[in-house]
């Protein structure tokens, strides 16, 4: 599945209150962690993220202590009390096997030594598999069989709504939607590699005028320079903005095509002058490139919460207010 359909599934058992322990599976970097973080932000619960691979059994189960000659185990600070929150295993088959064996006490049971998880917590893992190249151990048949198996996989166009409502840099925006295959490919050979996470801190170095490379390596980079260079070519945005581009014509090479109307999405600082991109794109490209435009101002208003603001928007322009209607339909 995407991360957007990951991020639905999630928010769906936190609201019909689905006390299932699921396992999210998929690539490192591609934000399952923040989709949880996320979803617990939403729904105003809490969230205790446990890296189990850190841990030895004890520091789950507790430390064994007398009291009238019995031992009883006394539970880590860690593990919840009370209130409402998903308790996350992240990393969860990157744990040994005696690991494994203690946390698989907690998700079937739910509890470990003297501890019990409260009722309002939800018990979610993620780890990544073998073909991700992760250093990971075989996850026991019982333990894998009482677990609700989410497989998400990288996805542009979801990461392309995230990236949007966290402003990652306009020149990678652009640069991805034309190399979307770069968003996720993992190079073995390679300390750093493109993955959503790595594009993300990649837009805070480009920011600061740093490289770029030692996140996302060298042949990502290469290539990102390289298209760097056709903002040399750029017409005048700002004019098209002001409502002032009837002598500007659309540029014919694909690449310039994609910086240019992410460029249009981005800069524009009002609905008048997104608007006015809208017209201009009307005029003097093909439906192809007025669908590309549409559907990410689309994406850009619902993340920054001006649906409100649109709506005049939308009214003013009975070819905008089918593709938004159109829009809105497929969101469900």
């Amino acid at each position: 599945m995407t991360p957007e359909a990951l991020s639905h599934f999630l928010h769906t058992l936190i609201e019909r209150r689905l006390m299932l322990s699921t396992m999210l599976w998929g690539p490192p970097g591609i934000g399952k962690s923040s989709i949880v973080a996320q979803t617990a932000q939403a729904h105003g619960i809490d969230l205790i993220d446990v890296r189990l691979s850190q841990l030895a059994p004890t520091d789950l189960r507790g430390l064994p202590v007398a009291e009238n000659g019995i031992s009883r185990w006394y539970p880590p600070e860690f593990l919840p009390r009370e209130g409402a929150g998903i308790l996350f295993l992240d990393e969860l088959n990157m744990a040994p096997p005696a690991m494994q064996g203690m946390a698989q006490q907690l998700i079937l049971d739910r509890k470990v030594g003297s501890y019990t998880v409260p009722e309002g917590w939800f018990i979610w893992a993620a780890g990544n598999r073998k073909e991700d190249r992760a250093s990971v151990f075989e996850m026991p048949t019982p333990l894998a069989n009482r677990f609700v198996h989410l497989v998400v996989e990288p996805h542009f166009e979801s990461f392309k709504t995230y990236a949007m409502a966290h402003e990652l840099h306009e020149r990678l925006l652009a640069f991805l939607s034309f190399r979307p295959g770069l968003l996720h490919r993992i190079d073995p050979q390679q300390p750093a590699w493109p993955s959503p996470r790595s594009w993300m801190m990649a837009s805070q170095l480009y920011h600061a005028e740093l490289p770029i490379d030692p996140v996302i390596g060298q042949a990502a980079a290469a290539e990102f320079q390289a298209f760097c260079a056709i903002y040399n070519q750029f017409p005048d945005v700002a004019s098209i903005l002001k409502g002032n581009g009837q002598k500007i014509a659309f540029p014919k090479e694909p690449s310039l095509r994609y910086a240019l109307t992410t460029a249009l999405t981005l800069r524009a600082a009002n609905m008048q002058e997104s608007y006015s991109a809208f017209q201009w794109i009307g005029e003097k490209a093909s439906a192809e490139w007025i669908q590309f435009f549409a559907t990410d101002l689309f994406k850009l208003v619902q993340a920054r919460n001006e649906l409100g603001k649109f709506a005049s928007l939308v009214q003013q322009d009975k070819r905008l207010q089918q593709m938004f209607s159109d829009y809105m339909s497929l969101l469900g």
